[in-house]
């Protein structure tokens, strides 16, 4: 079997545990995440291109995840401060107040996941993957 093919089954497996956990809130785990990302970034307004590449997606991926959270009124797009065509996100107070009802409902998913598999063997998963996720030499850009 192939590093993607595992991969991809554990990452799904893993999305139903916070999918689920999540569910109470009406939030996804892809969604949690970039509510996430927003909450983090509080001080600034990243660009759809900053914020896409912050979370290693494709622009138009987001594009489409966005759409649901801004209809609800969880982020806002906003013109650019300094290119009015650019596209800022920003999480809304509704947004806010949603994240914060939500992360107890992850902190449990993620510490189950550290339960079933062990604080220090978490922990090691997470740096690996986030080396992986940072490595250059993996991107399409870099070939």
């Amino acid at each position: 079997m192939c590093c993607s093919t595992a991969l991809r089954k554990a990452t799904r497996r893993v999305t139903q545990l916070y999918d689920e956990a999540l569910a109470p809130v009406g939030l996804r785990s892809t969604q949690y995440s970039i509510l996430m990302e927003l909450s983090r970034r509080a001080s600034e307004a990243p660009s759809l291109q900053v914020l896409a590449d912050a979370l290693v997606m494709d622009r138009s991926a987001l594009g489409h995840t966005l759409r649901p959270l801004e209809r609800d009124g969880l982020l806002a797009l906003q013109p650019g401060e300094s290119d009015r065509r650019q596209r800022q996100v920003v999480l809304t107070r509704k947004g806010q107040a949603l994240v914060a009802r939500a992360q107890p409902l992850w902190q449990r998913a993620q510490d189950r996941f550290c339960e079933a598999f062990g604080e220090a063997e978490a922990a090691l998963l997470r740096v690996t993957l986030l080396d992986i996720a940072a490595d250059e030499r993996l991107s399409l850009r870099a070939s």
